[in-house]
Protein backbone atom coordinates (compact mmCIF):
# COMPACT_ATOMS: atom_id res chain seq x y z
CA UNK A 1 0.00 0.00 0.00
CA UNK A 2 1.52 3.35 -0.99
CA UNK A 3 1.76 6.27 1.38
CA UNK A 4 3.33 9.57 0.39
CA UNK A 5 5.12 11.76 2.88
CA UNK A 6 4.88 15.52 2.81
CA UNK A 7 7.91 16.02 0.56
CA UNK A 8 6.12 14.13 -2.19
CA UNK A 9 8.20 10.89 -2.30
CA UNK A 10 6.53 7.52 -2.47
CA UNK A 11 7.52 5.45 0.56
CA UNK A 12 6.23 2.02 -0.46
CA UNK A 13 4.82 1.23 -3.88
CA UNK A 14 2.97 2.96 -6.70
CA UNK A 15 -0.22 0.84 -6.80
CA UNK A 16 -3.16 0.67 -4.39
CA UNK A 17 -5.35 -2.48 -4.64
CA UNK A 18 -8.63 -1.70 -6.39
CA UNK A 19 -7.28 1.47 -8.02
CA UNK A 20 -8.24 0.57 -11.59
CA UNK A 21 -11.54 -1.05 -10.57
CA UNK A 22 -12.50 2.24 -8.89
CA UNK A 23 -11.72 4.15 -12.08
CA UNK A 24 -13.87 1.73 -14.08
CA UNK A 25 -16.83 2.04 -11.72
CA UNK A 26 -16.65 5.82 -11.83
CA UNK A 27 -16.40 5.85 -15.63
CA UNK A 28 -19.99 4.62 -15.81
CA UNK A 29 -21.22 7.33 -13.42
CA UNK A 30 -19.45 10.02 -15.42
CA UNK A 31 -20.87 8.60 -18.64
CA UNK A 32 -24.44 8.77 -17.34
CA UNK A 33 -24.00 12.28 -15.93
CA UNK A 34 -22.71 13.77 -19.13
CA UNK A 35 -25.00 11.83 -21.46
CA UNK A 36 -28.05 13.38 -19.82
CA UNK A 37 -26.37 16.75 -19.32
CA UNK A 38 -25.68 17.15 -23.05
CA UNK A 39 -28.56 15.28 -24.68
CA UNK A 40 -30.96 18.18 -24.19
CA UNK A 41 -28.93 20.10 -26.81
CA UNK A 42 -29.89 17.43 -29.38
CA UNK A 43 -33.61 17.85 -28.62
CA UNK A 44 -34.17 21.48 -29.53
CA UNK A 45 -36.86 20.88 -32.15
CA UNK A 46 -38.85 18.26 -30.17
CA UNK A 47 -38.67 20.30 -26.96
CA UNK A 48 -39.51 23.68 -28.53
CA UNK A 49 -42.31 22.01 -30.48
CA UNK A 50 -43.80 20.84 -27.20
CA UNK A 51 -42.84 23.84 -25.03
CA UNK A 52 -42.60 27.10 -27.05
CA UNK A 53 -39.44 29.15 -26.31
CA UNK A 54 -36.94 31.48 -27.98
CA UNK A 55 -33.31 30.59 -28.79
CA UNK A 56 -32.22 32.60 -25.78
CA UNK A 57 -34.60 30.63 -23.53
CA UNK A 58 -33.39 27.33 -24.96
CA UNK A 59 -29.82 28.45 -24.31
CA UNK A 60 -30.88 29.34 -20.77
CA UNK A 61 -31.71 25.67 -20.13
CA UNK A 62 -28.01 24.83 -20.48
CA UNK A 63 -26.91 28.05 -18.80
CA UNK A 64 -29.12 27.49 -15.74
CA UNK A 65 -27.69 24.01 -15.31
CA UNK A 66 -24.15 25.36 -15.51
CA UNK A 67 -24.81 28.24 -13.11
CA UNK A 68 -26.43 25.99 -10.50
CA UNK A 69 -23.70 23.41 -10.98
CA UNK A 70 -20.98 26.02 -10.80
CA UNK A 71 -22.26 28.00 -7.81
CA UNK A 72 -22.60 24.87 -5.71
CA UNK A 73 -19.28 23.33 -6.85
CA UNK A 74 -16.96 24.92 -4.23
CA UNK A 75 -19.02 23.64 -1.32
CA UNK A 76 -19.58 20.34 -3.14
CA UNK A 77 -15.81 19.97 -3.50
CA UNK A 78 -15.35 20.77 0.18
CA UNK A 79 -17.77 17.95 1.10
CA UNK A 80 -15.49 15.55 -0.78
CA UNK A 81 -12.48 16.82 1.21
CA UNK A 82 -14.32 16.80 4.52
CA UNK A 83 -16.29 13.53 4.27
CA UNK A 84 -15.88 10.10 2.67
CA UNK A 85 -15.59 10.65 -1.04
CA UNK A 86 -17.30 7.45 -2.12
CA UNK A 87 -20.33 8.28 0.07
CA UNK A 88 -20.60 11.73 -1.51
CA UNK A 89 -20.49 10.13 -4.98
CA UNK A 90 -23.24 7.62 -4.15
CA UNK A 91 -25.53 10.29 -2.69
CA UNK A 92 -24.93 12.50 -5.72
CA UNK A 93 -25.80 9.69 -8.16
CA UNK A 94 -29.02 8.84 -6.32
CA UNK A 95 -30.20 12.47 -6.29
CA UNK A 96 -29.23 12.98 -9.93
CA UNK A 97 -31.18 9.89 -11.01
CA UNK A 98 -34.37 11.06 -9.31
CA UNK A 99 -34.11 14.53 -10.87
CA UNK A 100 -33.42 13.03 -14.31
CA UNK A 101 -36.53 10.87 -14.06
CA UNK A 102 -38.59 13.84 -12.90
CA UNK A 103 -37.49 15.99 -15.86
CA UNK A 104 -39.69 13.90 -18.13
CA UNK A 105 -42.78 15.39 -16.48
CA UNK A 106 -41.97 19.08 -17.10
CA UNK A 107 -44.72 20.69 -19.18
CA UNK A 108 -43.74 24.39 -19.16
CA UNK A 109 -40.54 26.32 -19.77
CA UNK A 110 -40.46 27.32 -16.11
CA UNK A 111 -40.80 23.75 -14.83
CA UNK A 112 -38.16 22.51 -17.29
CA UNK A 113 -35.86 25.30 -16.11
CA UNK A 114 -36.34 24.21 -12.49
CA UNK A 115 -35.40 20.62 -13.31
CA UNK A 116 -32.21 21.82 -15.03
CA UNK A 117 -31.28 23.81 -11.93
CA UNK A 118 -31.94 20.79 -9.71
CA UNK A 119 -29.88 18.60 -12.02
CA UNK A 120 -26.99 21.05 -11.73
CA UNK A 121 -27.20 20.97 -7.95
CA UNK A 122 -27.45 17.17 -7.78
CA UNK A 123 -24.52 16.64 -10.15
CA UNK A 124 -22.15 19.22 -8.64
CA UNK A 125 -20.60 16.93 -6.03
CA UNK A 126 -19.60 14.25 -8.49
CA UNK A 127 -16.57 15.49 -10.44
CA UNK A 128 -14.56 16.95 -7.50
CA UNK A 129 -15.19 13.84 -5.41
CA UNK A 130 -14.50 11.39 -8.25
CA UNK A 131 -11.26 13.02 -9.42
CA UNK A 132 -10.02 13.43 -5.84
CA UNK A 133 -10.79 9.76 -5.14
CA UNK A 134 -8.91 8.74 -8.29
CA UNK A 135 -5.94 10.86 -7.15
CA UNK A 136 -6.05 9.10 -3.77
CA UNK A 137 -5.89 5.73 -5.52
CA UNK A 138 -3.24 6.85 -8.05
CA UNK A 139 -0.57 8.89 -6.20
CA UNK A 140 2.24 7.85 -8.58
CA UNK A 141 3.04 8.01 -12.30
CA UNK A 142 -0.36 6.66 -13.45
CA UNK A 143 -2.34 9.69 -12.24
CA UNK A 144 -2.85 11.49 -15.56
CA UNK A 145 -3.84 8.33 -17.44
CA UNK A 146 -6.21 7.26 -14.64
CA UNK A 147 -7.79 10.71 -14.74
CA UNK A 148 -7.91 10.55 -18.53
CA UNK A 149 -9.54 7.12 -18.45
CA UNK A 150 -12.28 8.45 -16.19
CA UNK A 151 -12.71 11.49 -18.42
CA UNK A 152 -12.97 9.11 -21.38
CA UNK A 153 -16.06 7.68 -19.70
CA UNK A 154 -17.43 11.21 -19.56
CA UNK A 155 -16.61 11.75 -23.23
CA UNK A 156 -18.34 8.47 -24.06
CA UNK A 157 -21.42 9.88 -22.35
CA UNK A 158 -21.19 13.06 -24.39
CA UNK A 159 -20.78 10.99 -27.55
CA UNK A 160 -23.82 8.89 -26.72
CA UNK A 161 -25.94 11.94 -25.97
CA UNK A 162 -27.18 11.90 -29.58
CA UNK A 163 -29.49 9.11 -28.34
CA UNK A 164 -31.59 11.87 -26.78
CA UNK A 165 -32.46 13.32 -30.18
CA UNK A 166 -32.98 9.84 -31.60
CA UNK A 167 -35.33 8.77 -28.79
CA UNK A 168 -37.18 12.09 -29.03
CA UNK A 169 -37.83 11.50 -32.73
CA UNK A 170 -38.92 7.87 -32.20
CA UNK A 171 -40.96 8.35 -29.04
CA UNK A 172 -41.09 11.54 -26.95
CA UNK A 173 -38.38 13.78 -25.54
CA UNK A 174 -39.47 13.00 -21.97
CA UNK A 175 -39.09 9.26 -22.50
CA UNK A 176 -35.29 9.58 -22.69
CA UNK A 177 -35.18 11.21 -19.25
CA UNK A 178 -37.32 8.44 -17.81
CA UNK A 179 -35.03 5.74 -19.21
CA UNK A 180 -31.78 7.23 -17.96
CA UNK A 181 -33.26 8.15 -14.59
CA UNK A 182 -34.17 4.51 -13.97
CA UNK A 183 -30.73 3.35 -15.17
CA UNK A 184 -29.08 5.75 -12.71
CA UNK A 185 -31.12 4.46 -9.77
CA UNK A 186 -30.28 0.82 -10.60
CA UNK A 187 -26.57 1.59 -10.96
CA UNK A 188 -26.49 3.48 -7.65
CA UNK A 189 -27.83 0.36 -5.95
CA UNK A 190 -25.19 -1.78 -7.67
CA UNK A 191 -22.41 0.59 -6.58
CA UNK A 192 -23.46 0.59 -2.94
CA UNK A 193 -21.44 -2.51 -1.96
CA UNK A 194 -18.65 -1.96 -4.51
CA UNK A 195 -17.38 1.62 -4.25
CA UNK A 196 -14.93 2.29 -1.41
CA UNK A 197 -12.48 5.00 -0.39
CA UNK A 198 -8.72 4.61 -0.81
CA UNK A 199 -7.22 2.89 2.26
CA UNK A 200 -4.88 5.02 4.38
CA UNK A 201 -3.77 7.08 1.39
CA UNK A 202 -2.53 10.59 0.99
CA UNK A 203 -5.83 12.32 1.74
CA UNK A 204 -6.31 10.47 5.00
CA UNK A 205 -2.70 10.92 6.14
CA UNK A 206 -2.75 14.65 5.44
CA UNK A 207 -6.07 15.08 7.28
CA UNK A 208 -4.53 13.56 10.41
CA UNK A 209 -1.71 16.12 10.24
CA UNK A 210 -4.02 19.14 10.59
CA UNK A 211 -3.91 20.78 14.05
CA UNK A 212 -7.60 20.26 14.75
CA UNK A 213 -8.10 17.18 12.62
CA UNK A 214 -11.00 19.00 10.91
CA UNK A 215 -10.87 21.13 7.77
CA UNK A 216 -13.42 23.93 7.54
CA UNK A 217 -14.72 25.47 4.33
CA UNK A 218 -13.38 28.87 5.37
CA UNK A 219 -9.89 27.57 6.10
CA UNK A 220 -9.82 25.72 2.77
CA UNK A 221 -10.83 28.82 0.80
CA UNK A 222 -8.33 30.94 2.73
CA UNK A 223 -5.54 28.50 1.95
CA UNK A 224 -6.42 28.44 -1.76
CA UNK A 225 -6.67 32.24 -2.00
CA UNK A 226 -3.03 32.53 -0.92
CA UNK A 227 -1.76 30.17 -3.62
CA UNK A 228 -0.67 32.15 -6.70
CA UNK A 229 -0.47 29.10 -8.96
CA UNK A 230 -4.02 28.11 -8.00
CA UNK A 231 -5.30 31.61 -8.76
CA UNK A 232 -3.69 31.46 -12.21
CA UNK A 233 -5.30 28.07 -12.80
CA UNK A 234 -8.62 29.53 -11.68
CA UNK A 235 -8.43 32.23 -14.35
CA UNK A 236 -7.30 29.71 -16.97
CA UNK A 237 -10.03 27.15 -16.25
CA UNK A 238 -12.66 29.86 -16.02
CA UNK A 239 -11.89 31.22 -19.48
CA UNK A 240 -11.75 27.67 -20.85
CA UNK A 241 -15.40 27.39 -19.81
CA UNK A 242 -16.23 29.15 -23.09
CA UNK A 243 -15.81 25.75 -24.72
CA UNK A 244 -19.41 25.22 -23.54
CA UNK A 245 -20.48 27.59 -26.31
CA UNK A 246 -19.38 24.95 -28.81
CA UNK A 247 -21.00 22.09 -26.88
CA UNK A 248 -24.25 23.98 -26.41
CA UNK A 249 -24.72 25.20 -29.97
CA UNK A 250 -22.91 22.73 -32.25
CA UNK A 251 -26.04 20.66 -33.08
CA UNK A 252 -27.86 23.88 -34.02
CA UNK A 253 -24.81 25.03 -36.04
CA UNK A 254 -24.90 21.89 -38.16
CA UNK A 255 -28.68 22.08 -38.59
CA UNK A 256 -28.81 25.72 -39.64
CA UNK A 257 -25.59 26.11 -41.62
CA UNK A 258 -25.72 22.80 -43.48
CA UNK A 259 -29.46 22.08 -43.41
CA UNK A 260 -29.16 18.77 -41.56
CA UNK A 261 -32.06 17.09 -39.72
CA UNK A 262 -31.88 17.05 -35.91
CA UNK A 263 -30.86 13.39 -35.64
CA UNK A 264 -27.98 13.71 -38.13
CA UNK A 265 -26.82 17.03 -36.70
CA UNK A 266 -26.89 15.47 -33.24
CA UNK A 267 -24.66 12.60 -34.39
CA UNK A 268 -22.11 14.97 -35.97
CA UNK A 269 -22.12 17.21 -32.89
CA UNK A 270 -21.88 14.46 -30.28
CA UNK A 271 -20.88 11.02 -31.62
CA UNK A 272 -18.22 12.35 -34.02
CA UNK A 273 -16.97 15.05 -31.71
CA UNK A 274 -16.83 12.85 -28.66
CA UNK A 275 -15.03 10.05 -30.46
CA UNK A 276 -12.25 12.60 -30.74
CA UNK A 277 -12.54 13.67 -27.09
CA UNK A 278 -12.57 10.04 -25.95
CA UNK A 279 -9.27 9.38 -27.71
CA UNK A 280 -7.95 12.81 -26.71
CA UNK A 281 -8.26 12.41 -22.94
CA UNK A 282 -6.53 9.04 -23.07
CA UNK A 283 -3.77 10.38 -25.32
CA UNK A 284 -3.32 13.48 -23.15
CA UNK A 285 -3.02 11.34 -20.02
CA UNK A 286 -0.55 8.90 -21.56
CA UNK A 287 1.64 11.66 -23.02
CA UNK A 288 1.71 13.61 -19.75
CA UNK A 289 2.56 10.53 -17.67
CA UNK A 290 5.30 9.51 -20.12
CA UNK A 291 6.97 12.91 -20.44
CA UNK A 292 6.66 13.62 -16.71
CA UNK A 293 9.48 11.08 -16.29
CA UNK A 294 11.80 13.56 -18.01
CA UNK A 295 10.22 16.96 -17.36
CA UNK A 296 8.50 18.00 -14.13
CA UNK A 297 6.26 20.41 -16.09
CA UNK A 298 5.04 17.82 -18.61
CA UNK A 299 1.50 17.76 -17.20
CA UNK A 300 1.38 21.51 -17.88
CA UNK A 301 3.15 21.56 -21.24
CA UNK A 302 1.09 18.77 -22.84
CA UNK A 303 -2.28 20.60 -22.48
CA UNK A 304 -0.56 23.87 -23.43
CA UNK A 305 0.55 22.32 -26.73
CA UNK A 306 -2.97 20.97 -27.23
CA UNK A 307 -4.51 24.44 -26.93
CA UNK A 308 -2.07 25.83 -29.49
CA UNK A 309 -3.63 23.44 -32.02
CA UNK A 310 -7.23 23.44 -30.73
CA UNK A 311 -7.78 27.20 -31.17
CA UNK A 312 -6.90 27.39 -34.90
CA UNK A 313 -8.92 24.22 -35.51
CA UNK A 314 -12.14 25.68 -34.11
CA UNK A 315 -11.54 28.96 -35.98
CA UNK A 316 -11.32 27.02 -39.25
CA UNK A 317 -14.26 24.74 -38.45
CA UNK A 318 -16.55 27.65 -37.66
CA UNK A 319 -15.61 29.53 -40.83
CA UNK A 320 -15.73 26.88 -43.56
CA UNK A 321 -18.68 26.22 -45.85
CA UNK A 322 -17.54 22.61 -46.41
CA UNK A 323 -19.21 20.08 -44.09
CA UNK A 324 -16.32 17.54 -44.08
CA UNK A 325 -13.85 20.31 -43.20
CA UNK A 326 -16.10 21.57 -40.42
CA UNK A 327 -16.42 18.06 -38.97
CA UNK A 328 -12.66 17.51 -39.19
CA UNK A 329 -11.89 20.89 -37.63
CA UNK A 330 -14.23 20.37 -34.68
CA UNK A 331 -12.88 16.85 -34.13
CA UNK A 332 -9.30 18.18 -34.09
CA UNK A 333 -10.34 20.90 -31.67
CA UNK A 334 -12.05 18.38 -29.39
CA UNK A 335 -9.09 15.97 -29.48
CA UNK A 336 -6.55 18.62 -28.49
CA UNK A 337 -8.72 20.52 -26.00
CA UNK A 338 -9.27 17.45 -23.86
CA UNK A 339 -5.56 17.22 -22.99
CA UNK A 340 -6.62 19.75 -20.34
CA UNK A 341 -9.31 17.45 -18.91
CA UNK A 342 -6.93 14.55 -18.29
CA UNK A 343 -4.37 16.80 -16.62
CA UNK A 344 -6.23 19.44 -14.59
CA UNK A 345 -6.53 17.41 -11.39
CA UNK A 346 -2.93 16.17 -11.77
CA UNK A 347 -1.84 19.81 -12.18
CA UNK A 348 -3.74 20.66 -9.00
CA UNK A 349 -1.78 17.82 -7.42
CA UNK A 350 1.38 19.72 -8.35
CA UNK A 351 0.33 22.99 -6.72
CA UNK A 352 -2.10 22.13 -3.88
CA UNK A 353 -1.94 20.35 -0.53
CA UNK A 354 -3.91 17.06 -0.90
CA UNK A 355 -6.39 18.21 1.77
CA UNK A 356 -7.77 20.95 -0.48
CA UNK A 357 -7.80 19.41 -3.96
CA UNK A 358 -11.50 18.59 -4.21
CA UNK A 359 -12.38 22.05 -2.86
CA UNK A 360 -9.95 23.60 -5.32
CA UNK A 361 -11.42 21.67 -8.23
CA UNK A 362 -14.89 22.68 -7.12
CA UNK A 363 -13.91 26.35 -7.24
CA UNK A 364 -12.40 25.85 -10.70
CA UNK A 365 -15.65 24.22 -11.79
CA UNK A 366 -17.66 27.11 -10.38
CA UNK A 367 -15.92 29.78 -12.44
CA UNK A 368 -15.77 27.59 -15.54
CA UNK A 369 -19.49 26.86 -15.39
CA UNK A 370 -20.41 30.47 -14.70
CA UNK A 371 -18.39 31.64 -17.69
CA UNK A 372 -19.66 28.76 -19.83
CA UNK A 373 -23.28 29.36 -18.87
CA UNK A 374 -22.97 33.07 -19.58
CA UNK A 375 -21.31 32.27 -22.90
CA UNK A 376 -24.10 29.91 -23.98
CA UNK A 377 -26.80 32.40 -23.00
CA UNK A 378 -25.10 35.39 -24.65
CA UNK A 379 -24.56 33.29 -27.78
CA UNK A 380 -28.28 32.54 -27.90
CA UNK A 381 -29.06 36.23 -27.52
CA UNK A 382 -26.61 37.05 -30.32
CA UNK A 383 -28.25 34.45 -32.55
CA UNK A 384 -31.62 36.09 -31.86
CA UNK A 385 -30.25 39.35 -33.33
CA UNK A 386 -28.78 37.52 -36.35
CA UNK A 387 -25.12 37.28 -35.37
CA UNK A 388 -23.76 34.25 -37.23
CA UNK A 389 -22.42 31.03 -35.77
CA UNK A 390 -19.21 31.71 -37.71
CA UNK A 391 -18.56 34.91 -35.80
CA UNK A 392 -19.39 33.36 -32.43
CA UNK A 393 -17.08 30.38 -32.93
CA UNK A 394 -14.26 32.59 -34.22
CA UNK A 395 -14.42 34.72 -31.07
CA UNK A 396 -14.34 31.61 -28.89
CA UNK A 397 -11.29 30.34 -30.78
CA UNK A 398 -9.38 33.58 -30.27
CA UNK A 399 -10.14 33.76 -26.56
CA UNK A 400 -9.29 30.10 -25.88
CA UNK A 401 -6.06 30.39 -27.86
CA UNK A 402 -4.91 33.45 -25.95
CA UNK A 403 -5.78 31.76 -22.68
CA UNK A 404 -2.99 29.19 -23.18
CA UNK A 405 -0.39 31.69 -21.98
CA UNK A 406 -1.78 31.51 -18.42
CA UNK A 407 -1.24 27.76 -18.30
CA UNK A 408 2.33 28.03 -19.59
CA UNK A 409 3.46 30.13 -16.64
CA UNK A 410 2.06 27.86 -13.87
CA UNK A 411 4.87 26.86 -11.49
CA UNK A 412 4.62 23.37 -9.91
CA UNK A 413 5.18 22.77 -6.18
CA UNK A 414 6.27 19.44 -4.71
CA UNK A 415 3.12 17.60 -3.73
CA UNK A 416 1.87 14.09 -4.51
Amino acid sequence: MPVSNLNGKMSVSETIPGAWITVGLLCVVGCLNYLVRIMITTMRDPITGSIPMTDAQFGLLTSSFLWAYGLSSPFAGFLADRYKRHVVILACLAAWSIVTWGTAYATTFESLLVTRVLMGLSEACYIPAALALISDYHPGPTRSFATGLHMAGIMAGQGLSFTGGWIAEKHDWGFAFQVFGVIGIVYALLLLPLLRGAPAGIHQQQARDTPSGVITFGSAVSHLAKNTSFLMLLCFWGILGLSWVVVGWLPSFYSEKFGLPASRAGIYATAYLNTATFIGVLTGGLLADYFSRFNSRARILVPFAGLCIAAPAIFLAGSTAMLPLAIGGFMTYAFMLTFNDSNMMPILGMVLDPRYRATGYGILNMLSCMVGGLGVYVSGALLDVRVSFDTIFQLVALIIGGNAILLFFIKPIRFK
